[in-house]
């Protein structure tokens, strides 16, 4: 059976691609005619591993996950200035906001920070300078609601009446006060200065 020019070339062509390709699979069902495709495998390259400078980023909390939408030409491919670095970021669309009459829209857009997150940052620069525009370090939070005023009547009643327990002592001052304080909390309070420091030492 002699072959038609156009098989011939059909046929070349599918040679071609053996040579040059791994695999081919038929993309339609028997019957339907003939339509090769051709499957390449490309060999991705790993993830690259995280610097030191990120690991420590992360380590304070002052990495920014969204540098993929700083636009500002300062932190583009500069060594210096890092759009993973947050406090740096905002201190520098804080620069533009006060020194270079960016909007408030402009720099969230350049910077790639919301606004809450500049108004935010102006007060906390304001309020305690560069160090406002770091995170607050985690730890134990202190008894807010027991005020030097609370405390003071807290002693009071604990002298005046000695035989009070911790819950009455909470509800007289909730009464007072209008705060809620658990009784553990009153109870640490009266303990003598030596006492608790002897309780939190190891």
């Amino acid at each position: 059976m002699r072959l038609t020019a156009g098989q011939h070339l059909k046929n070349s062509i599918l040679r071609n691609y053996n040579r040059a390709f791994s695999k081919i699979f038929r993309l339609t069902t028997p019957g339907m005619g003939v339509d090769c495709g051709i499957n390449t495998f490309t060999s991705m390259p790993p993830p690259a591993e995280p610097t030191a400078k990120t690991q420590a980023l992360k380590a304070a909390g002052t990495f920014n996950p969204r540098a993929h939408h700083v636009r500002h030409p300062l932190f583009a491919q500069s060594q210096f200035f890092d759009p993973h670095d947050l406090p740096q970021l905002k201190y520098e669309a804080l620069r533009a906001l006060q020194h270079e009459a960016y909007s408030m829209t402009r720099a969230a857009a350049q910077f790639g920070l919301s606004r809450p997150t500049l108004y935010q940052a102006q007060a906390q620069l304001a309020q305690a300078g560069l160090e406002g525009l770091l995170p607050r370090k985690r730890g134990p939070k202190k008894a807010h609601k027991l005020t030097p005023q609370v405390r003071q009547h807290l002693q009071e009643l604990a002298a005046a009446e000695p035989g009070l327990n911790a819950q009455e002592l909470a509800r007289r001052l909730h009464h007072k006060f209008k705060v809620r304080l658990h009784p553990r909390t009153l109870q640490k309070a009266l303990q003598p200065k030596a006492k608790r420091g002897r309780q939190s030492s190891p």
